[in-house]
């Protein structure tokens, strides 16, 4: 494995982390039923859950990013 691949990998592990650390937005009892909850629909992100969702999505883009370059080199 290459260097590249080596990133690649970490930041998949580091991106697996970061989405099974945030919380969910839909109640857990209402996940198997299909039903969908009000209570939360018009809620905004706010500090540490707004930091995490950033943080999420920078490190999306940056698995997208080398793993194309690691399917072109």
């Amino acid at each position: 494995m290459t260097a590249l691949h080596w990133i690649l990998f970490s930041i998949s592990v580091l991106l697996i982390g970061l989405v099974m650390i945030q919380e969910s937005k839909n109640d857990v009892k209402n996940t198997f039923s299909g039903e969908k909850s009000d209570l939360f629909k018009n809620q905004k992100q706010r500090g540490p859950e707004l930091f995490l969702a950033r943080l999420t999505m920078v490190f999306s883009f940056m698995f997208g990013l080398f793993a194309i370059l690691a399917a072109v080199l």
